[in-house]
């Protein structure tokens, strides 16, 4: 699979916030079996949005670039077949 062109986060740790540094992203929940449906989330001119799913608030963090995560390893990739 080619990487993501729109960052997808992950909850592993269960922290109750995680700092990003884009505004456009996906929630994946946590790593596969314990994932939920991957959705989209945009936050729009807001600075923190709550993922319907899992309940992880993301706050946007300007100084992180877009793979980075606050607290970090949140950051998801997939893993090869």
């Amino acid at each position: 699979m080619a990487g993501h062109s729109i960052p997808h986060f992950q909850n592993d740790g269960g922290h109750q916030a995680i700092e990003i540094g884009v505004k456009e992203f996906m929630c994946t929940g946590a790593s596969v079996p314990f994932d939920h449906p991957h959705i989209f989330i945009d936050m729009g001119d807001d600075n923190e949005k709550v993922c319907s799913y899992c309940s992880t608030l993301y706050r946007y963090n300007p100084s992180l670039k877009a793979t980075e995560t606050n607290p970090s390893g949140c950051l998801f990739t997939s893993k090869a077949a």
